[in-house]
């Protein structure tokens, strides 16, 4: 894959033209990326190149917590704090997005502004590997495998299940030990805006952490 993704951007930048990333059409296959909206396509095969940054500017809507589900975002400050901590509404948030070249992937950074306080800043790196073709790493050796889906409104990343970091070795957590299924949802709203919606939801719990942001393209 790294070497079909090197001759990609070797002839992009012989042939003029910007750089164009192919690995989420490849995660999504042929089929699905047609059906995807032009705006979609346009930002998931931006190839950043050497210090390049893709900003996104936007305002988060909503987020809730059930009680377990508060619970467990400060817990998970011990792992970096992926998940949102506070339930501020119409508050600034930005992404931002850069290529990690030591492991062929993506680094985002989503910060989330406050009524009270500083913002919050959750850092997180997209890589293209594992049994999924996907992996997010959230910190402190713990990652979680995604599954992509295309449709015709965006993009649909789903966790199919968590694993830590050891010793140079991959440990996959079982299900009862995960917090429950992750569900990261891209839809495109016309006119250079997009909505994300970050949902958790427990087998047995429910939902315990939903967040509903809308962003525009710089």
């Amino acid at each position: 894959m790294e070497a079909v993704r090197k001759q990609d951007h070797a002839r992009a930048l012989q042939a003029g033209a910007a750089p164009y990333d192919t690995r989420f059409r490849r995660l999504v296959g042929e089929q699905g990326w047609s059906r995807l909206p032009a705006a979609v396509q346009a930002r998931f095969s931006k190839r950043l190149s050497h210090n390049a940054l893709a900003n996104y500017h936007g305002v988060v809507i909503e987020t809730r917590h059930s009680r377990m589900g508060w619970v467990l975002a400060q817990i998970c400050r011990l792992v970096g704090a992926p998940l949102p901590l506070y339930r501020d509404s119409k508050v600034p948030a930005v992404v931002v997005v850069s290529e990690d070249r030591a492991s062929g992937g993506q680094c985002w950074t989503r910060i989330y502004g406050r009524e009270r306080g500083f913002p919050q800043v959750i850092h997180s790196a997209k890589r293209f590997a594992g049994p999924t073709g996907l992996e997010e790493y959230l910190g402190r050796k713990l990652g979680m495998a995604l599954r992509v889906e295309a449709d015709a409104s965006g993009l649909v990343f789903r966790s199919d299940h968590y694993f830590v970091s050891l010793f140079g070795k991959r440990i996959r957590l079982p299900h009862w030990l995960g917090p429950g299924v992750t569900t990261v949802i891209h839809r495109d709203l016309g006119s250079g805006r997009f909505a994300f919606d970050l949902d958790l939801r427990h087998p047995l719990l429910g939902e315990l952490v939903h967040q509903h942001a809308e962003f525009r393209d710089a």
